[in-house]
């Protein structure tokens, strides 16, 4: 079959497009023909080296979830039918999607609902989950209140405002680079979108929401931005921190800067990391109930996904490109 494969970590040339065998399945493992495979920050990361929780074995093959028809499975799997539609994560290490054939156990394997399409799937275990887990398990968004999201063009970000629609929030607060993106945020039913690249956002942020701030901030972009989001917060105000696209070097929290959060005035204002990995291995049951309640407000209509962007599998190392630069919208899906 054919695969990307990367044998080192550094720049997305480190991305080899090569022939490798068929996984075979051993005992409660499936394989599934992919036909949409996910791209993720995560990929980027471990293609980069960046810390991360899992190891990343080399030769090694990314993408952690994808979409497609079980192509074969081992013994003991029951109620999976070579031909049946299914999406899901995949690999020991959350990887090897980034391929015509991946391999999982039977326990991550999910079947297709009738009328969802496999590259919107694809991006349902990872970006969407994550959107819903932050929203409603998370920071408890409460119908009323108001929220900040960044990155609202992309994977979870999309989600996120849609959520974040679906329940109720009063002021949907979307930041993005450029005047495009603004403009699908505002599509997809933020009420107001800004540029949260500049440094005076906060304030921007304040001034939307009568100076108080939101209830709920999401933060992607890394420790060195915790301050200026925290700046955007309302009292009692959740901050939610879901990964560091700029990585993790740089300025952290000092003292200075955790005095006012703690002691002086204590606003009652909270930091939450968030891990979709630890969600799955440690609370399982409610990860899996927000996925769920994800795919039916979808069956509903309530919420369409991100806009998705297609490549051919081929063409991985242009796709990690893309989303590294920040150039992309909506969701990267493969497709070998």
């Amino acid at each position: 079959m054919k695969a990307i494969l990367m044998t080192e970590t550094g720049t997305a040339d480190v991305l080899k497009y090569v022939e490798v065998p068929d996984p075979v399945p051993m005992a409660g493992e499936v394989v599934i023909r992919v036909r949409s495979a996910s791209v993720n920050f995560a990929d980027v990361a471990r293609r980069r080296g960046d810390r991360y929780p899992e190891p990343t074995p080399m030769p090694f093959t990314p993408g952690m979830v994808v979409a497609g028809t079980v192509a074969a499975v081992g013994e003991n799997v029951a109620g999976l039918e070579v031909g049946t539609p299914v999406f899901g994560t995949v690999g020991r290490y959350s990887n090897g999607g980034y391929a015509e054939l991946a391999v999982t156990q039977q326990a991550n394997v999910i079947p297709l609902p009738p009328g969802i399409d496999p590259d919107l799937a694809a991006g349902l275990p990872a970006v969407g989950a994550t959107a819903t887990l932050i929203l409603t398990e998370v920071a408890g968004l409460a119908e009323g209140e108001t929220v900040f999201i960044p990155a609202a063009a992309g994977g979870v970000g999309s989600f996120a405002v849609q959520i974040a629609k679906a329940l109720g929030a009063k002021t949907i607060i979307a930041g993005a680079s450029t005047p495009e993106k603004r403009e699908i945020a505002l599509n997809q039913g933020a009420h107001h979108a800004i540029d949260y690249r500049r440094p005076d956002w906060p304030e921007q942020v304040r001034e939307l929401t009568e100076g108080k701030g939101v209830d709920v901030a999401l933060e992607m972009t890394g420790p060195k931005h915790l301050p200026t989001t925290l700046a955007a917060l309302a009292p009692f105000g959740r901050l939610i921190t879901y990964g560091a696209v700029t990585g993790l070097e740089g300025h952290h929290l000092d003292g200075d800067a955790l005095t006012p959060l703690i002691y002086d005035p204590a606003p009652g204002q909270s930091l939450t990391g968030f891990n979709l990995g630890v969600w799955f291995a440690l609370r399982p049951e409610v990860t899996i109930g927000a996925l769920g309640k994800l795919m039916g407000w979808i069956a509903e209509g309530t919420i369409t996904g991100p806009p998705i962007q297609t490549m051919p599998l081929a063409d991985a190392a242009e796709a990690h490109r893309l989303l590294e630069s920040g150039s992309s919208t909506g969701k990267l899906i493969l497709e070998p």
